[in-house]
């Protein structure tokens, strides 16, 4: 499984498309992605093999939670398979795009096993704004790095 890592800034060219860091080109080796929009805030892009597990995960939910129907439509509706070009750029559609507000500049973000796309803006107000000293914050960080 890849490991994407880090933050950086990329300019959406007019075509729509946004080049991948070189890290996470090599942590993918070229692979295919999902790229899809399942928080409001951000989009996703998945490599095969988390899509995989998510899509198990979306299958079982179907089979046993009926009323989560039309929410799991509304994200794999929106959900679609992307393959970097030879420069290591994605396409991002203009649906997606237009849905959190990406245009001219945007932050593309190692989430572990996942790359996120995001408007700087909202990055900075969703993800640079938690409070330093949060008791919760703090809590999940010695549970995460001991």
């Amino acid at each position: 499984m890849a490991s994407f890592l880090g933050r950086y800034e990329y300019q959406l060219d007019p075509k729509g498309r946004v080049s991948l860091p070189a890290d996470f080109r090599k942590e993918s080796e070229g692979s295919r992605f999902v790229l899809l929009q399942w928080e409001a805030t951000h989009l996703t892009l998945l490599p095969l093999d988390v899509w995989e597990e998510v899509q198990a995960r979306i299958l079982e939910l179907r089979r046993t939670r009926p009323a989560m129907l039309n929410r799991l439509r509304r994200i794999t509706s929106r959900a679609i398979h992307v393959d970097p070009d030879k420069q290591g750029r994605i396409l991002i559609p203009s649906g997606l795009k237009d849905a959190v507000g990406l245009d001219g500049t945007v932050v593309v973000t190692g989430n572990v096993d996942r790359i996120e796309i995001w408007d700087p803006e909202m990055f900075r107000a969703t993800v640079e704004t938690i409070p330093q000293d949060d008791d919760d914050l703090t809590d999940l960080e010695v549970q995460i790095f001991g």
